[in-house]
This record gives structure tokens, sequence and C-alpha cells, in this order.
């Protein structure tokens, strides 16, 4: 895995960065080892002013181009607000990525405290692709391993559980909203949701939706300070991402993702990468979102253009912390 080693326990932003934030991916209506975000909520201020985004146009187009697929992107840098994107706005099939989501609502119900509770987990709850899960019918696991499983393994039963704790498609969706996101939308069960196509809005969300709650789960308030702990260590123990967003990353960065596959050749990850020490402005937390599909079911999901995107962004959202 490409992330720092040795981060420190507790990161502190500021309320300033926060706010940005929230501003800059707020999207429109329906159109560690562990790693510690701030420990009390942000008192409300004024939202400073933030920086024109940045026009990557030419240099995201060229990646679309060139390998073929439909990219939707969209990153925010906390350190400035400063945003970038490219088909932030078109709906793709979030699939898997929608797990970290899940184990929020989870988080969010039950705290911490409550993540030690014994789940029995059944022969009839096994669903395809459940690595962990698997290995564990007839027994139990408690919500923590649950989580654990659907976001650092991606276990499809693991998720699935996660997703009936939080009221199934439907309370997961009504979960998404109360967090101030309006595009995102559960409607069916692993591994069904991953059976997208051209049109269909089912599961689904755009770049920046997806940038935003991703956002406001791990960097801002909407989760306590203890379960935001929780949620932010999953991610960046993922095992599943080293080709994606962390093949972006340079020496001393610490990335938390969470990735996804689907129909037509459907691949994406959703990150939040924190390119220095932690609780320092150099360390300031970038949030984005990288979507692809291809017009084609029959064609080959590939790896290498979230890859390039990435490091299109993080390269340029850098550079224009010290122009």
């Amino acid at each position: 895995m490409s992330h720092a080693s040795g981060p420190s326990r507790r990161a502190v932003l500021q309320v300033g960065a926060l706010a940005l934030l929230v501003a800059a991916c707020t999207a429109p209506r329906d159109a560690t080892s562990s790693v510690a975000t701030a420990t009390s909520t942000p008192t409300p201020s004024a939202t400073p002013t933030a920086p024109p985004a940045l026009d990557l146009t030419a240099a995201l187009a060229d990646v679309e181009a060139r390998h073929g697929v439909r990219l939707g992107v969209h990153a925010v840098d906390t350190a400035q607000g400063r945003t970038t994107g490219h088909r932030a706005d078109e709906r793709f099939a979030f699939c898997s990525t929608v797990k970290p989501l899940a184990a929020a609502a989870v988080l969010a119900a039950r705290g911490v405290a409550g993540l030690d509770e014994a789940v029995p987990v059944t022969a009839d709850d096994l669903v395809d692709f459940s690595p962990v899960t698997g290995e564990r019918i007839g027994g139990t696991m408690t919500w923590r391993e649950l989580g654990d499983a659907a976001v650092r393994y991606s276990d499809n039963t693991a998720g699935n559980l996660l997703l009936r704790d939080a009221g199934g498609p439907t309370g997961l969706t009504a979960y998404v909203r109360g967090i101030g996101d309006d595009v995102t939308r559960s409607d069916r069960w692993e591994p069904g949701l991953n059976a997208t196509a051209p049109g269909d809005e089912r599961d689904t969300s755009t770049p920046r939706a997806l940038a935003a709650t991703y956002g406001t789960l791990v960097v801002g308030d909407a989760l306590g300070a203890r379960e935001r702990e929780v949620l932010a260590d999953w991610l960046v123990r993922n095992t599943t991402g080293d080709a994606l967003v962390r093949a972006a990353a340079r020496p001393g960065w610490t990335v938390g993702d969470k990735t996804g596959a689907g129909a037509y050749a459907t691949r994406n990850d959703v990150a939040v990468v924190w390119p220095g020490p932690l609780g320092t402005p150099e360390g300031a937390p970038v949030v984005l979102a990288i979507l692809t599909d291809r017009p084609s079911p029959d064609a080959e999901r590939t790896d290498a253009p979230l890859a390039e995107a990435a490091a299109v962004v993080l390269d340029a959202l850098l550079a224009a912390r010290t122009a």
C-alpha cells in the first residue's frame, strides 16, 4: 500500500478548511494506521472566498480519449477550497464505493461503543465475492469486523449486512440526504447494484456528490470524532486500491480510499489524500472522486485512467497551493 508510515494519531483541521470543503463540494440538487480528524464540532464561521477552480479540461480529456473511457472527476483541496473536475455532475454507477456510506450509517447509529456487538452470519446471507464473511458462515462477526471486511476487502456479504442495519437501500438514501447529499441514491443490494447500464440511474451518484459526501464523513463533522477515526482507519488500510489513486501518491503521503467495479467496465475510486504530515498545513487533505465506464458491455475494465487522472489532479492542486 502506498501511504505514509507512522502518521500522528490526531490531525487537527482548521475551521476555515472545513467550511471551504463543504462550500466547494456541495452537490446540486438532483441536477493510517489510524487517521484521526478534528475532535470537536467546528464553530460556524463565515466561509472564505474560494480561489478559482483549476481548469484541467484538456489534460483530463486526453486521459479519457487515450483510454476510451467516460471519465468523471471532482476534487477539492481543503487547504484552499480550490476545486477541479471533469464531467463532475454526470451520473455513474457507484458500485462498491457505497460501502463506506453504509458503514458510516452504522457508525452514526451505533457509535464506537456499539461496534463490538455480535452479528449472526448465515448461509442465507452469503453472496458472491465475500472473502472474509465466507469463512464465518454459521458464526458471528462484530459490526467492527463487518465494517473492516466491507471497506478494506470489499466483502459483499459484509456490505449487505451493514446496508441492512442502515435500513436497506431506502434507509441509506435517507441517511445521505440527512448529511447533505441530494444526489446519491441507493436502490439495490450487493451484488445486483453493480449491474449497471447506460441511462440506469439506480445506484448512481456523481463525482461531485461522492467527493462531498466522503469529505463530510472523513474530514467534516457528519460523524463524531471517534467514529470518523474508525472510518478513516478502514479507508487508509484498504487493500483493493494500490493501482488506482494510491499509484499517484508520492512517498510520505497517506491515502484512504474505496474502490468499485461493475458492468460496462465501470471502475471507480473515491479517496482522501493527505500529502504531508497530518495536522499540518502541508498535510491538509485533498478529497477526490474518479469514476469511469465504457460504452460497451463487453469492454475490458482498466485501472490506468484512474491512476493517470489522479496524478494530473493531485499534481495541479498541490502546485497551486504555492503558486
